[in-house]
């Protein structure tokens, strides 16, 4: 079976953007792939978390990672700090990379403007990290978000060059894989064009349903539509993407109509998505709320995931210092 890795940053509860761009994916990938999930809890140091927030906000993402339906039995779930030859590799990628290319990475350029008092090397190195996280197992496929291209491209770089330099076929170069046939891009509900943690704008697994409604409801809108079939502005056209991913295409295609023949009445439209995600998040809050109840079985699950991570990325290793000509350890 071919082998897919991903994870997520420990950076707060997971939101519908996470969801839909990348856990569903893992999902359904376990039944198909040699699957492995990670916590990237290194990665979020770029940001300084405090130190008693790193634990316990693994242990949340553990928790929801399972509530959304990942089987540790059939995807092994690991704590990337607890995989020490992640560093090594990521050491051995740096030495390959070059200063302009990693400064021109999009992801590095948005924080570095919106952090610009902590641009720190990690922020910088961030694509050898992910590529590090990615090659210590081989994996030739990764479930991403959009936002994550350009550091998929920057994974791919590191696979060839390491190649070309040492004049072998090791690394195999991982491929975007996507749960629809493109990215999905879960939209802001604040009229942005994304929905993330940084923007204030998230719907989150654990939100119950009266925050949800709430929040819902205070998405941004305009006067509404003046002229048969006319193109939706892109507060709008978030609106219905929202609608897209959440509700049934009968009732996309419903309000659709609304709008063409200028008889859309935003309120019920928020009323149809608020019931919608509801729908969606409950049963995912209400398992949350139950491993979160659990702390030996998420550690037990993040200790028994280790093993498997870290027999994976040593064999990998053993390969890599052989190939360079380190002396194998």
């Amino acid at each position: 079976m071919e082998k897919v890795v991903s994870g997520i940053r420990p950076t707060g509860n997971l939101h519908l953007g996470n969801y839909f761009g990348a856990v569903k994916s893992f999902v359904k990938m376990q039944d198909e792939y040699d699957s492995m999930f990670f916590i990237a809890d290194w990665h979020s140091l770029t940001t300084h978390p405090k130190p008693e927030d790193i634990q316990q906000s693994a242990r949340t993402i553990m928790a929801e990672y399972l509530a959304c339906g990942i089987d540790p039995k059939k995807a092994p779930i690991y704590i990337q700090s607890d995989v020490k030859e992640t560093l090594e590799l990521y050491l051995f990628l740096n030495m390959n990379m070059y200063l302009g290319e990693l400064e021109r990475v999009t992801t590095f350029k948005e924080k570095a403007r919106k952090q610009p008092d902590n641009v720190n090397a990690g922020l910088l190195t961030y694509p050898t990290l992910m590529a590090a996280d990615i090659l210590q197992h081989r994996a030739v496929k990764v479930p991403v978000g959009k936002d994550q291209e350009q550091n998929m491209e920057m994974a791919r770089k590191c696979a060839r060059r390491f190649n070309h330099i040492y004049g072998v076929e090791f690394f195999p170069e991982p491929q975007n894989f996507y749960f629809n046939a493109e990215a999905v891009k879960v939209p802001g509900l604040d009229g942005s064009g994304k929905m993330g943690k940084s923007e204030g704008n998230c719907i989150y697994l654990r939100d119950d349903d009266k925050t949800i409604t709430k929040k819902v409801m205070r998405a941004v809108t305009d006067l509404g539509p003046q002229t048969p079939n006319s193109k939706k502005p892109e507060v709008i056209e978030n609106l219905f993407t929202f609608m897209k991913i959440c509700s049934s295409p009968e009732t996309y295609a419903y309000f659709d109509e609304k709008w063409n023949d200028c008889t859309l009445r935003y309120g019920d439209m928020k009323k149809q998505i608020a019931q919608d995600v509801v729908a969606i998040v409950r049963p995912i809050r209400e398992r949350i709320e139950e491993y979160s109840a659990n702390k030996e079985l998420l550690d037990k699950i993040a200790r028994e995931g280790a093993e498997v991570a870290r027999e994976s990325a040593q064999a990998t290793l053993r390969e890599v210092r052989r190939i360079i000509g380190f002396r194998e350890k």
